[in-house]
């Protein structure tokens, strides 16, 4: 297990490392950020180089990273160019709409693809095995912009049921999450469905349904237990995803989270703001996962950790 762990630890700091290197390297791409903010008209040199010096322009590019290393290892991730606040204030202000959006997509995962994997699996061939099919279909065939928008469309426009976007009461979540969580739900129920397929022809379902265990203690203790492997690793990944923020549907929503903080932030070229939160999303990454690892051994005794 102490091994595991310091493995662990060495491949996440690795991850953090090269995962901000490479963004902090492309953001020099679109150039210096001062060609955004300083117009060559109005702008003298002095203030040309003092933002620079500001900034740590002045400095070779991989110097420039490491000085920035440096600093975020104590804490200090530099401010934001475009409003001035630092890095970890950007984080703190548009973290808690994609914590709450993403648990509401979560959600919204587990009250549809699970269920439905279940049941398309123990009722397979019947109605209900088509109608769980079809949803998986169409969840992975509809793009989440255009999804969004027909949603807006129908139920914010045309009925006036819902609002169409932005923060607000419990109604304000049921659009988005729809949008952020069906696709994941389509992904999870085919997940469940092949697992529950397996493990219910496997020789130990059919003792227990030999000696007389009951169908409901058959296929909730026996068969859902044992196929959880692959449900939970997808669904750790797609937790994480949602609470890192995604672009598509925090945009057409107009969703104060992550992703659009980092949209705006690439447009701005944003530097400090982008390499931070590259580095909040993999860090939600390696944990989200690592936790999965944990969780294994509880779910399978027969993993070990060496």
């Amino acid at each position: 297990m102490k091994s595991f762990l310091i493995r662990r630890l060495i491949f996440a700091i690795i991850s953090v490392i090269a995962s901000t290197m490479i963004v902090f390297m492309l953001s020099r791409v679109q150039g210096d950020p001062r060609y955004l903010f300083l117009s060559s008209g109005y702008s003298s040199q002095e203030q040309w180089d003092a933002w620079g010096e500001q900034m740590g322009l002045d400095k070779p590019l991989p110097l420039q990273y490491f000085v920035w290393l440096g600093k975020a290892i104590q804490g200090d991730f530099g401010n934001s160019i475009k409003s001035g606040y630092t890095s970890r204030e950007m984080i703190r202000l548009y973290a808690p709409a994609s914590l709450q959006l993403g648990f509401a997509a979560f959600l919204f995962v587990l009250l549809t693809g699970l269920p439905l994997g279940v049941l398309s699996a123990v009722k397979r061939g019947s109605l209900w095995d088509l109608i769980g099919r079809a949803f998986a279909v169409f969840g992975q065939a509809l793009p989440p912009f255009w999804l969004g928008i027909m949603l807006i469309l129908i139920f914010a426009v045309n009925l006036e049921w819902l609002p169409p976007g932005q923060r607000g009461g419990w109604s304000n979540y049921i659009l988005p999450a729809i949008t952020l969580g069906w696709l994941a739900s389509a992904g999870m129920m085919r997940l469940v469905r092949s697992s529950m397929l397996e493990v219910l022809d496997s020789e130990y379902i059919k003792l227990a349904r030999a000696k007389g265990v009951g169908t409901r203690a058959v296929i909730w203790k026996h068969a859902l237990k044992n196929s959880l492997i692959p449900p939970l690793t997808f669904s750790a990944l797609i937790m994480a995803g949602f609470i890192a923020g995604t672009v598509v549907t925090e945009t057409v929503f107009a969703w104060p989270g992550l992703g659009f903080m980092t949209v705006q932030a690439i447009n701005n070229n944003d530097f400090p703001v982008m390499t931070t939160a590259v580095m909040v999303f993999t860090i939600i990454y390696l944990l989200t996962v690592f936790i999965v690892d944990l969780l294994y051994g509880l779910i399978d005794p027969r993993i070990r950790y060496s």
